[in-house]
């Protein structure tokens, strides 16, 4: 029972030292050498606690967005606001942790998206769900939102929180092609418009 709990906190520690590692380079070009050390953790151990860099690959990603989920969760309930002011939230720090860098340990699903697809279908298959997810309880703001009266739209909230996710992935990788914040703005912009709010 120890033993398995001592496992677990090792598998937790190198995954979560080496989230911000791959987020700022990537999967492929990140080393399990590299990974290790900076876990500091004996470089033969890695096959004890995973079975392949896939399989380390894998349990990054359902890391990465059982997490965020997690953080959508909270936003969700944080009290004092009504649904579409914390709809917004969720867009406002988006584009701030971007603008500000602070983005290696948050953007898993835009930095590996098109690199771990290509080379793993079970990695393809958790992003596919961890994203679905999002969008999901994005779809929870919209219909609290226009039950509570801050959103007056029309539209199916599922299908509206897809577009809006995509619209933000968009806006994410044509920051990273500008180097500016132009392209977070731009989304802003049509957010606000496509939810029909002022200002």
């Amino acid at each position: 029972m120890n033993a398995s709990l001592a496992q677990n906190d090792m598998r937790r520690h190198i995954l979560e030292t080496a989230r911000p590692i791959i987020g700022g380079r990537g999967f492929s070009a990140v080393g399990l050498n590299e990974i290790l050390g900076a876990a500091r953790v004996p470089k033969g151990s890695f096959y004890h606690y995973f079975a392949s860099k896939e399989a380390f690959g894998e349990a990054l990603l359902e890391q990465y967005f059982a997490a965020y989920l997690a953080r959508i969760d909270t936003l969700f309930a944080e009290p004092g606001l009504n649904a579409a002011e914390r709809f917004m939230k969720y867009w406002t720090a988006w584009r701030d942790r971007h603008i500000a860098g602070e983005v290696h340990d948050h953007c898993l699903a835009v930095k590996l998206g098109a690199e771990v697809c290509d080379l793993s279908e079970r990695m393809r298959v958790i992003l596919q769900e961890g994203t679905a997810g999002v969008v999901e309880k994005l779809s929870r703001f919209i219909t609290a939102a226009k039950q509570d009266g801050s959103l007056t739209i029309h539209q199916d909230a599922r299908s509206l929180a897809m577009a809006l996710y995509q619209l933000w992935l968009g806006a994410t990788l044509l920051a990273k092609f500008t180097r500016d914040s132009q392209p977070f703005d731009e989304a802003m912009t049509t957010t606000r418009q496509m939810l029909n709010l002022s200002g």
